[in-house]
């Protein structure tokens, strides 16, 4: 029994095989704990060797078992078969690793700026690049590891040839089909460099007020003050304009308008303003200010300026001068509160001529 394994053809290439497979795990153990102890004054670095742990225990045995395969005889039955099964398992793993890596990467970016702060500008800048850029690049990865597997089919080479002669026309097809997805990614790659938008940032979409939740591959997402979500294609940014209200800060300048009657004296509505602005938690002490902006036929339009940090304290600033002004106005001057006015003159109807008598009023 022994000289009948000794003899196998295949007794060699399995005994390299179970040689170098707990190598490489050795290998993977040991590179492991000294890259970790070596790249962990570089949190980025290291969030990534962390990362790719799981996956370099793949790769590594792999790497091995091809390198035996690749030396075994080439007439050793079934060689080409298992050569071709590691070959694709490798060519999965590496993949695997490198989507790894560029994850960990984004994590080690992500982790050295947080978004959780009061002045998040930049954070929110590095998040956003680094998430759109990580998802591109971890696409374009695993289309190349898809293809090169492919590739490993010579069926799938074949068929490519075949179809070369058509290739005019299944170029137009796949180009019309594919131009969504090209226009995104290209979308995608604008607003990672360009930032026009950014995670967290406040819009003014279709009419709707949010803030930008997500940012994906192919479309963003909007979370509506509401709580509903507004779902957009990234060649919208791109194509169509709209608001932004924290592309260079968040800080806002709130405007609230009231009405009143032409009687109503300002130096108390500007001193009530003043009170109200200053004991307000949301007002960042930076402006404020009290105008007549316009005048109707029966009112006038009073202008209050006020800013704060984030348009959420903006709006909830504005709430509350305005409750304020209307309180102070119903308390102290109600007379002064707009009012239509309807008069009549008596006095002039009393003038207006009587009309004369007819003949038979004059004959009674």
């Amino acid at each position: 029994m022994t000289k009948e394994i000794l003899a196998h053809p295949w007794f060699g290439t399995w005994v390299a095989a179970l040689i170098a497979v707990p190598l490489s795990l050795l290998a993977h153990r040991i590179g492991g704990m000294v890259l970790r102890r070596i790249t962990r004054p570089a949190p980025t670095i290291h969030t990534m060797v962390v990362n790719c742990n799981a996956a370099a225990r793949f790769v590594l045995p792999l790497l091995a078992l091809n390198v035996v395969w690749q030396g075994a005889p080439d007439d050793l039955r079934f060689i080409g078969n298992v050569r071709h099964v590691t070959g694709l398992l490798l060519i999965a793993s590496t993949t695997w690793l490198a989507v790894k890596a560029i994850s960990g990467f984004a994590d080690g970016v992500l982790a050295q700026n947080p978004s959780d702060v009061s002045d998040n500008l930049q954070a929110r800048r590095v998040l956003t690049q680094t998430r759109v850029l990580a998802r591109t690049a971890a696409t374009v990865v695993l289309v190349a590891g898809g293809a090169m597997m492919l590739m490993t089919f010579p069926g799938a080479r074949q068929v490519g040839a075949s179809l070369l002669a058509s290739a005019g026309v299944i170029g137009i097809v796949a180009g019309l089909a594919a131009k969504p997805v090209f226009s995104n990614l290209i979308a995608g790659l604008q607003i990672a460099l360009a930032q026009p938008i950014r995670i967290d940032d406040v819009l003014v979409v279709e009419g709707e007020w949010g803030r930008v939740e997500e940012i994906t591959g192919t479309f963003v997402v909007i979370k509506i003050w509401d709580e509903r979500r507004l779902i957009l294609p990234l060649t919208y940014f791109i194509e169509k304009p709209f608001q932004n209200w924290t592309r260079h800060s968040s800080q806002l300048l709130g405007a609230v308008f009231i009405y009143a009657d032409y009687g109503m004296p300002l130096a108390p509505l500007r001193e009530e303003v003043e009170r109200i602005v200053k004991a307000a938690p949301e007002w960042d002490g930076r402006f404020f200010n009290l105008r007549v902006t316009d005048a109707t036929e029966r009112t006038m339009q009073v202008r209050v300026l006020c800013t704060a940090a984030t348009s959420a304290l903006a709006f909830d600033l504005r709430c509350s001068v305005r409750e304020g002004l209307i309180d102070f106005m119903q308390r102290e001057y109600p007379q002064f509160l707009p009012k239509m006015r309807i008069e009549s003159d008596g006095a002039q109807e009393r003038e207006q001529p009587r009309p004369m008598a007819g003949p038979q009023q004059a004959s009674a």
